[in-house]
Parts: structure tokens; sequence; C-alpha cells
């Protein structure tokens, strides 16, 4: 299917969203996190990161919606690595790649 000349890719600004570093992830790793409307606009805005199930949803939610100052303030480094192997087959190609220049090698 021949795409409209002029429209920018889906990830033309998604890489530009994201941290320099894994490091600049301080979100936090106990209780409850409910997410503001910008970033979930339906369904669960409020995730127990004691629950691996949710804290998945959550991520995925992150990683898709939010803009770079909520992927800072609500992803925790330690926590996206854990999960990593499960998020990353949830991302476009594309959006993988970003985020594994991200991420420490070998993650």
């Amino acid at each position: 299917m021949h795409e409209p000349e002029g429209l920018p890719s889906r990830n033309a600004d998604y890489a530009a969203r994201l941290p320099a570093s894994i490091d600049d992830l301080h979100g936090p790793v106990t209780g409850a996190v409910e997410l503001p409307l910008h970033v979930v606009w339906s369904g669960r805005k409020r995730f127990d990161l004691g629950d691996t199930r949710q804290r998945l949803v959550l991520y995925a939610l992150l990683l898709s919606e939010a803009p770079a100052a909520d992927l800072c303030k609500w992803l925790n480094g330690d926590l996206l690595l854990e999960q990593w192997s499960e998020l990353r087959m949830m991302l476009s190609p594309a959006r993988r790649r970003a985020w594994e220049s991200v991420l420490p090698s070998g993650a």
C-alpha cells in the first residue's frame, strides 16, 4: 500500500522523548501508581507495582504513551530491566531499537 507523501513516520519523534540514560528513570519501586489522564485516558489508571502483571501493563502503557518527563517520573530503571524481555516484545522494532540504545548492552 502506498503511503501518502509528507506524512511523518509514527516513530519519527519517539526516540527524542526517551531519556539519555537508564539512570534517568527514577520511578517508584513499591506501592501504587495512578497515571494522569494525559497518559491513560480510559481503562485502568491505578497499578500496584508489587503485582508483576500490573507492573507489566503499566510499563507497556508508559513505553507507548508517556511523554519524556513522565517516563523519568514513573519508570524505574531496575524494574524496566527486570521486565525488559517481556516488554521488548510489546514494542515495534523501531521503538525496541530506540529503547535498546538507552539500556545497558546485553539487556
